[in-house]
């Protein structure tokens, strides 16, 4: 094993490490070549690549940058391996892309399916956790789309790529309150509670015995709905 002299008066070794100078001019043409061959390649798989991605995709990118970042810094490597690899990945992403289009069961298997995550208001908790999205990032979701509460939602679907689908309720009922509770003047401001119990953790409608359980997620806490106060 080769050790190296490490010293924090070794500027030399500091800046330009242990090639010579001259290297740093080929680091400028491989860095040109590499960023134009990724373009290139991004641009043969497709308009999605600069749009939202699905895991194919991201897997296709990711290779692309782990296989062709190498020969940028490396001096005993080549360029032709960073072609070579590109050529590959560029290959197999396209006929996948190609396969998916002709077979969509094949396409469920390789990108995913689209999971409903709220219907008619009521919060589907084992498909949330099926997908691993709890239930703030799905308030937070909601919030965005300037909604109060889950009774404004129609559908809400989870896609394959991983965005999100809302459907609003074209005649909302009362839903359950998807404001932080650390905004209170906000949430008098814009909603007020209504005499529904629901289940605090879905939303499905509960009845008033002393042992609820809901029928639909397991939860034994209730909650008042709200609804959107008249403007």
């Amino acid at each position: 094993m080769i050790l190296l002299e490490i010293g924090l008066s070794d500027y030399h070794r500091f800046i330009f490490g242990e090639v010579p100078e001259a290297f740093l001019l080929e680091v400028v043409l491989r860095t040109v070549f590499v960023y134009a061959l990724l373009m290139v390649s991004m641009r043969l798989m497709g308009k999605r690549m600069t749009s939202q991605i699905s895991r194919l995709e991201m897997a296709s990118m990711v290779a692309l940058a782990a296989a062709i970042g190498v020969p940028v810094l490396a001096p005993e490597q080549g360029l032709l391996d960073a072609l070579i690899i590109a050529t590959i990945v560029v290959f197999s992403q396209r006929v996948v892309s190609w396969v998916n289009a002709k077979n969509e069961n094949f396409e469920r298997k390789v990108q995913g399916d689209v999971a409903t995550i709220i219907e008619d208001g009521i919060l589907d908790i084992k498909t949330m956790e099926k997908t691993l999205i709890s239930t703030e990032r799905l308030k937070a979701q909601l919030r965005s789309e300037k909604l109060v509460h889950s009774g404004q939602v129609k559908r809400l679907y989870f896609e394959s790529n991983g965005s999100f689908s809302l459907v609003e309720e074209k005649d909302p009922k009362p839903g359950l309150l998807i404001l932080p509770a650390i905004d209170q003047d906000f949430i008098e401001e814009v909603s007020e509670e209504v005499q529904t119990v629901i289940c605090a953790k879905c939303a499905k409608e509960a009845n008033t015995r002393h042992d609820f359980v809901c029928d639909n997620c397991g939860n034994k806490s209730t909650a008042r709905a709200v609804k959107t106060k008249s403007s």
